[in-house]
């Protein structure tokens, strides 16, 4: 993989990396991303669900969708994620910051045309946002299949920012009575709910009730 200016943290370098092993963990941590791309000069930035393999990222949706037919064609793209671990509160307005730990991802897409390869794609984004699920439910029809857009992104080059720690105040405002400090805050999953028509006898799996051990990396 490779590392240039356009993958580099300029701001607070200190806190980026280009390593790859810090990048993968970040996006195996989240599993909504944000997608910018430009069609005629506008950008736009798309949320979207996502699964990882190797250096290789798996988007999908509607065929009708125009981020997905637009990603098709090859355009420059950049993958984007970040987890928020606590608000850090400053003695000043302007020292306010967060804890938080970001990953940057830049390449192109290719639509996925055999349907095999489209199946396996989508278990590993159904196994990137719940383990073990895909083993459990009905596979997509192909009908269903032909329905939906697969893409692989390949990522050419990345890099990841993070943040952590106490505040950073001015040493003379380390003096004022405010009240400074971390507000952590986390991602966190209820109490399953069970669907109204759920056949008698089936019980929620372990998958769900670990769900959260996934955002502590």
């Amino acid at each position: 993989m490779i590392s240039t200016m356009r993958s580099k943290v300029r701001r607070i370098p200190e806190r980026g990396t280009q390593e790859w092993q810090v990048v993968s963990e970040i996006f195996d941590a989240c599993f909504l991303a944000s997608v910018g791309f430009c069609v005629d000069q506008q950008p736009f930035v798309i949320p979207t669900l996502y699964g990882r393999k190797g250096e290789t990222l798996y988007l999908h949706g509607s065929a009708a969708s125009r981020m997905l037919k637009q990603l098709a064609t090859g355009v420059p793209a950049c993958v984007t994620v970040a987890l928020v671990d606590a608000l850090v509160l400053a003695r000043s307005a302007f020292n306010h910051s967060m804890n938080y730990r970001s990953a940057v991802a830049f390449g192109t897409a290719k639509k996925i045309m055999d349907a095999d390869e489209k199946n396996r794609a989508l278990e590993i984004i159904s196994e990137h946002l719940l383990a073990g699920r895909w083993k459990e439910v009905r596979p997509p029809s192909e009908k269903e299949l032909k329905a939906t857009t697969v893409l692989s992104f390949a990522i050419e080059e990345c890099s990841s920012k993070i943040r952590s720690g106490p505040v950073s105040d001015d040493e003379a405002d380390y003096e004022l009575p405010v009240w400074a400090g971390l507000l952590p805050l986390e991602i966190k999953s209820l109490r399953p709910i069970p669907d109204s028509r759920l056949s008698a006898g089936v019980e929620e799996s372990n998958y769900l009730l670990d769900y959260d051990r996934r955002f502590q990396c």
